[in-house]
This record gives C-alpha cells, structure tokens and sequence, in this order.
C-alpha cells in the first residue's frame, strides 16, 4: 500500500466510477479495480460495494476517505509550497487599484516596487468596478468594502475613514448645519461609487447609527469630480477623507457635523483563492501596504 493507491481510491470514490477515474489517471479500468482490491487485501477491509450500476463506499470505505483525502491534499500542498519556493521574481502581475489609490499613492508605489525587481512587470488598472479578478485574468485587487466573493483572499491593508466636508465660502452662502435633518436643506453631492448609502448618508453618535436622505443637484461616481466641485463651493460632499486630506489641511475645505463620527470601511488586497501565495505577489502587497500606511495620515 501506498499514497498513489490511497490518492487512485479517493479518485473512484469522487468520480462515482472505476471508469471515469481510471480515465483520469490514465489506466485501464481493470488496472485500477485491480489496484483497488489490492488495497482491500493489504487493509483487510472492503472498501466499495460494487454493482454493475453504481458504486457505493462501505462503512470502512468512508472511513478510509476522510483521511485519505486529507492526506491527498496534504501532498499537494507539500508541492505547492516548495514550487513557492522555486519560483524566481520574474514574470508580470496585473492588477486592478481604484482611482484614488491609484492616483494618490500606488502609481509611485508600484513603479518602485518595480525598479526594486526589474525582472517583474506590473500591469496596473485604474478602475472603481468590481471587476472579476478570476473571470480577467487578474492577479490582484485593491478595493475598499466588505469582501463579498468566498473564492477570494482579503488581506486588510489600511482602514479608510470619511468626512463630510464642504468649502468655506459654502457655509458664508448658505449658513452652517447643526444636525443630519438640517441636511436636507442644503445641495448634498452624492458619491455614486458604492454599493449602498450613496443617497442614504449613515453616522455614528453615541454608538448609535443615524442616517439621513439627501438630495443634491450633482451626482457623481468620481471622488475628484465631488472634490472639485466642493472647492468651487457648489455643496455638501461626504468622501474618503484621503481624497480632500490635503484640502482640509490647507483650510480649502473644512468639516461639519463634528459630533457624528463618518463611516469606516476596510482597504484590502484582494487575490483568487491559493494555498501558497506566490512570492512577488506577496512582496508587492507587502509594499502595497508600507505605502498606505506611509500616508497614513490621509485615511
């Protein structure tokens, strides 16, 4: 007895036939049935109730597969991780970052990243869709949210904090607003970009959650459009606080509402499912994430 016969067992029993499985690990069908009652003989037990019709696992059969499979994939993952080890830092990655990443910190951050391995080549998009990163060809994402998709691998990198902001000459024109309901009285840009709460600005007070509904004469699913529009005094935006962080402290733009804490949401790596992450990959998301927190201070 041996891994391979316990590997060509777990074989039959998920294909639900001797000659499927057989097909699939390159044997005749009277090969492997004989390699399986070899394996009954060696164990003393028997494994599978066979029927010209079907095939079933006896108690012991069961038994047998749990363990068996585990250890089928305790060998491939053995493989896995010295093929880990094995691979040089060549080839290129492609990735999808949002534009405000993208813009404010991961451009300059990647293109180091590649003069640091100049035998890897990245090629990064700017986009703000939930694009399908198996379905593209895609290695990696960065994005912002809650991971919805249980076939991908999150890791957090930063924590991105909101504001509500608008400019100055704003709150001259308009006066300055005390409360969330007060909201409604005031042009409100919407943030489109996001699943839920574009119209539907959500606070926290008092560890307790308060949301209002807006309304404004401009919506927009770019971040920098809803900034320009601020500055130029149109309105009421609530954004990522790192897109306007320099504004803010330049006293181009200045928070409201100061007793209700703004919404928080996750920034993380995003990558398909794999036991053994690839080595460059792990090392750009490893400067992927120095480089956020490097500005820290914007989030």
């Amino acid at each position: 007895m041996n891994a391979a016969d316990l590997t060509l067992f777990v074989n039959v029993a998920d294909a639900g036939s001797f000659n499927k499985a057989a097909q699939q690990a390159g044997l005749s069908t009277p090969a492997l049935s004989k390699r399986i009652s070899k394996l009954e003989q060696d164990l003393g037990a028997q494994l599978i109730h066979r029927t010209t019709r079907r095939l079933s696992l006896t108690e012991a059969g069961e038994s047998l597969y749990v363990h068996a499979k585990n250890i089928e994939g305790q060998v491939s993952d053995a493989i896995a991780s010295v093929s880990a080890f094995s691979q040089g830092l060549t080839g290129t990655i492609k990735m999808s970052v949002p534009t405000i990443s993208g813009e404010l910190l991961l451009a300059e951050a990647v293109a180091d990243f590649c003069q640091k391995y100049p035998n890897i080549t990245v090629d990064m998009r700017l986009e703000n869709d939930f694009v399908d990163l198996v379905g593209e060809g895609l290695d990696l994402a960065i994005r912002t949210g809650k991971l919805e998709d249980s076939s991908l691998i999150a890791k957090p990198l930063i924590q991105s904090n909101w504001v509500i902001c608008c400019s100055p000459s704003y709150i001259e024109r308009h006066g300055d607003v005390s409360s969330l309901e007060a909201l409604k009285d005031h042009n409100c840009l919407a943030y489109t970009y996001q699943a839920q709460g574009s119209f539907d600005w959500r606070f926290t007070r008092n560890n307790i959650e308060e949301s209002v509904r807006i309304s404004g004469s401009f919506a927009t699913n770019n971040a920098q459009a809803l900034r320009k529009a601020a500055l130029a005094g149109f309105g009421i935006v609530y954004v990522p606080r790192c897109c306007v962080y320099e504004d803010l402290q330049q006293g181009k733009l200045v928070t409201i509402l100061p007793d209700y804490q703004p919404r928080q949401l996750g920034v993380y790596a995003i990558y398909p499912f794999t036991k053994y992450l690839p080595e460059k990959l792990r090392l750009l998301i490893e400067h992927i994430k120095q480089a956020y927190q490097d500005k820290k201070a914007y989030f």
